[in-house]
């Protein structure tokens, strides 16, 4: 409705296309879109209820989401991270189709083809380039995606108990539970 009377459960992600804002309702297990014209709040994608679903392939508000945490928009596609299931997920915003994308839904850190990797817990999202990045919260991980080769590969991070704050070269750095990245220039910011 309103965008004044509209309610929101923990909203923790934004991405912003033209004057429609997306908003990843966390708690709320939905995706919400405010139309920054018209100053109204829908919801495009989730039923409102937690899902466990690991594969998806409804539309809009017949597909349940688990914990989405942030969100990326590239042209028509919303890429979201989905905390709950361990994976990437991306809705086509003309059709409202939405599935999975990365992930097999395994709690890992496990490079490879997007839908054998292992997530834990994606967080953030940044597009940059051919790649999507993705801080990989509980494994203190930074990851990418390949757009091309469809494939996912650990920039920071070794697994679930490798964390600290330790600065140098990736092979040796060490994050802590890292929430965010965003993209500036050809360089990724990280939250940690």
């Amino acid at each position: 409705g309103p965008a004044g009377e509209a309610g929101f459960h923990h909203p923790q992600g934004l991405a912003l296309s033209g004057s429609t804002l997306y908003v990843a309702d966390t708690e709320n297990h939905l995706i919400r879109a405010v139309d920054l014209d018209a100053w109204t709040v829908t919801t495009v994608a989730g039923t409102g209820a937690q899902g466990q679903d690991r594969a998806g392939g409804r539309r809009g508000v017949a597909q349940a989401l688990n914990s989405p945490w942030d969100l990326g928009v590239e042209g028509s596609t919303l890429y979201i991270a989905m905390a709950g299931p361990h994976q990437l997920w991306r809705l086509d915003l003309p059709m409202g189709f939405c599935r999975a994308f990365v992930g097999s839904g395994r709690e890992n850190i496990a490079d490879g083809p997007a839908e054998a990797a292992a997530l834990a817990q994606p967080s953030g999202l940044a597009l940059l380039g051919n790649h999507l990045y993705f801080a990989d919260s509980e494994v203190s991980a930074v990851r990418r995606l390949d757009f091309v080769e469809e494939r996912v590969e650990t920039m920071v991070g070794r697994g679930l108990f490798d964390f600290g704050d330790r600065d140098g070269e990736f092979a040796s750095a060490k994050l802590q539970h890292p929430l965010g990245v965003a993209a500036w220039g050809k360089k990724i910011l990280v939250a940690d």
